[in-house]
């Protein structure tokens, strides 16, 4: 026969003093803290069926374990599970749109661009979490300072158009002398695809008649990055 255990949830306040997610953090400082952790505090207490700890684990689990997933959840994903109402869901979105907008004010500190590496680390602070394809071009000067950033385009989880007279307009404008195209694969796929590799080729031959350069195409995933100059296709 089947045994049941329909006995309610360990409470935190259950738990031992050295288990409970504040009184960790206290004592050991915020690293010391798991992923589930650091939401059991965010979200501040349980349920009846479940601790705060115990959701911060079903969140995690729910964005398979993947802090980028996570990130990308929406107020309606978030609330879909067990025990997050709206006032939890929209404490989390605030905290994960927080580390976004303090990982996008490092990527803006770098003002001058030398290798793909610095690109990526410009562009992937708020285009790694995007569900849907999005093109991005950077604008440099003749010494690779950035003169700014500008998305030329929004697609849908397959590809987005790209059109090249918007992206020559947009480096006239701003008097660019180089470009590093950008875009990301929601799909976390790095490699580009034969689209990718047409374009690039259509904005390096365009690029030539106005005097500017196409120095790269980054594409970003969800782990790492893929330079079209690293790989010698640009």
């Amino acid at each position: 026969m089947e045994h049941t255990n329909n006995a309610p949830a360990l409470g935190i306040k259950q738990l031992a003093e050295d288990e409970r997610p504040r009184e960790k953090m206290r004592a050991h400082g915020a690293s010391a803290l798991s992923a589930a952790e650091l939401l059991a505090i965010l979200i501040g207490s349980g349920n009846k069926k479940a601790s705060a700890l115990q959701l911060g684990h079903d969140i995690f689990n729910h964005a398979n374990q993947n802090l980028t997933e996570l990130s990308r959840m929406s107020l309606a994903e978030l609330t879909s599970i067990h025990g997050i109402g709206s006032t939890k869901a929209i404490t989390l979105n605030a905290a994960l749109e927080l580390g976004r907008r303090k990982r996008d004010e490092e990527a803006r500190k770098i003002t001058k661009i030398t290798c793909s590496k610095e690109a990526y680390h410009y562009f992937e602070p708020f285009m790694e979490d995007y569900r849907h394809e999005e093109f991005w071009i950077l604008l440099l000067n003749r010494n690779n300072i950035v003169l700014g950033k500008k998305r030329v385009s929004i697609g849908g989880v397959a590809g987005t158009v790209v059109d090249p007279k918007i992206i020559f307009k947009l480096a006239l404008d701003q008097l660019a002398s180089s470009i590093i195209l950008c875009h990301n694969h929601p799909s976390g796929n790095l490699l580009p695809s034969q689209q990718d590799i047409d374009i690039t080729k259509k904005l390096r031959e365009g690029a030539r008649f106005l005097d500017i350069t196409i120095s790269d195409h980054i594409i970003i995933g969800q782990k790492g990055y893929y330079s079209f100059a690293d790989n010698e296709l640009i």
